[in-house]
């Protein structure tokens, strides 16, 4: 028998899904920061989108209390409990007035971001084409590339309000496009759209056959009293897609990893089918406390919404005293603002870091046509949003 160092390690070859997988971009970013912290800096981080604020009591109680039922302590149903789908089918209704069967019409997944990887591999062969935002949510890219299709960008420009101008893409592409992402509040632009943008997007998928999956994460954040829109609340809408909510940011609940898939039956089933195959479904006490969430008090919810308008107002009002011109945030929990003349964004991402000890994220990370921007996040407190303003504001950029 060989010592073991005389083995001879086994070549591990991945499948060609695997190499094709788009970088990580942001990966790099957290290395970078957490090197700064660790030499002793004080860096204030803008760069993530992870909710800072923690999840409301009720439903922790929740969780604890379902967690000490033996019933939750067996698999649940592949599919999920009912009661979730009746929760989540029940807010809808009384929030964006959307009718949905909890039977045939939801899926529950494992986070919004497991939804939005799948339906690529759902939907689409090889050779099909994805049409995507620029700048949009990378893992978008992920799901069309594990199902080996390709991506059509839709470039959103602040001349268009950011949204995608469906009469400008290659007809080519239409003809073998058969999945499409849309996402409103939008990450990382921070606009919503209005309804006459899903009106149009129903016309569009009817007209080319395509599927519209949008991505509704952002859904409860809307700023000036302006309540986001559904994509399902559009007539048709249910016909041509289906849309993807989460409580990661309602509910401050983005460890839980509680989502769903919600509209067309037949894609609803088929996400079903394809998690059939991975999972047997959430831990029953954590789908407990997630319809505890959606059935009980919405106070925590408006609460939270003040709180990201608050912290968008103050940062709004310190990027106007070093002069650094921007449109405020229209929804999400993120700012979206232009690099100052003669830098790239992932340069000025690169300075801020390292002359104001200030994580961005580059809006070239979000797609080509993001550069140019970098995107912040509301994700700390007021005082520590103005101090990183005034940090930049030292550098004399603006």
């Amino acid at each position: 028998m060989k010592s073991e160092s005389e083995r001879i390690p086994l070549k591990i070859r991945p499948a060609d899904r695997m190499t094709a997988l788009p970088a990580q971009f942001f990966a790099n970013l957290v290395r970078r920061a957490n090197a700064e912290i660790a030499r002793g800096h004080n860096v204030i981080n803008l760069g993530q989108g992870n909710p800072d604020l923690p999840t409301p009591g009720h439903i922790v109680k929740s969780l604890q209390e379902a967690a000490e039922n033996p019933l939750y302590h067996r698999y649940p149903p592949f599919d999920g409990y009912r009661f979730l789908k009746e929760a989540i089918a029940a807010r809808y209704r009384e929030e964006y007035g959307v009718t949905l069967d909890p039977d045939r019409e939801v899926a529950i997944l494992f986070g919004g971001k497991t939804g939005l990887v799948e339906i690529s591999q759902c939907l689409l062969n090889p050779g099909d084409v994805c049409l995507v935002p620029d700048p949009g949510y990378p893992d978008y890219w992920s799901g069309v590339a594990l199902s080996g299709a390709r991506m059509e960008f839709m470039p959103l420009r602040r001349e268009n309000r950011f949204l995608p101008d469906y009469s400008a893409l290659p007809a080519e592409a239409l003809k073998q496009a058969r999945l499409m992402f849309i996402n409103y509040p939008n990450n990382p632009t921070a606009v919503q759209a209005p309804a006459s943008f899903y009106e149009e997007t129903v016309r569009f998928a009817e007209k080319h056959g395509i599927v519209v999956a949008s991505d509704f994460a952002y859904g409860a954040i809307g700023f000036d009293g302006r309540k986001p829109v559904s994509f399902l609340k559009t007539p048709g809408a249910k016909e041509v897609g289906v849309e993807f909510y989460t409580l990661s940011k309602t509910y401050n609940m983005a460890g839980w990893r509680v989502g769903f898939a919600l509209g067309n039956a037949e894609v609803v089933r088929l996400i079903n089918l394809i998690q059939d195959h991975y999972y047997v479904s959430l831990f029953g006490g954590i789908q407990a406390a997630a319809a505890t969430a959606l059935t009980g008090p919405q106070e925590c919810v408006s609460g939270l919404v003040s709180v990201y308008e608050s912290r968008r107002n103050a940062l709004f009002e310190a990027l106007a005293a070093i002069g650094w011109e921007a449109t405020p945030s229209e929804g999400s929990f993120f700012a979206w603002l232009p690099v100052p003349e003669g830098y790239t964004s992932a340069s000025f991402a690169d300075m801020l870091l390292q002359e104001a000890k200030v994580v961005v994220a580059p809006g070239i990370g979000f797609g080509e046509s993001g550069e140019g921007y970098v995107r912040l996040g509301l994700l700390t407190s007021e005082d520590r949003l103005r101090e990183a303003v005034r940090r930049i504001g030292r550098l004399n950029l603006f």
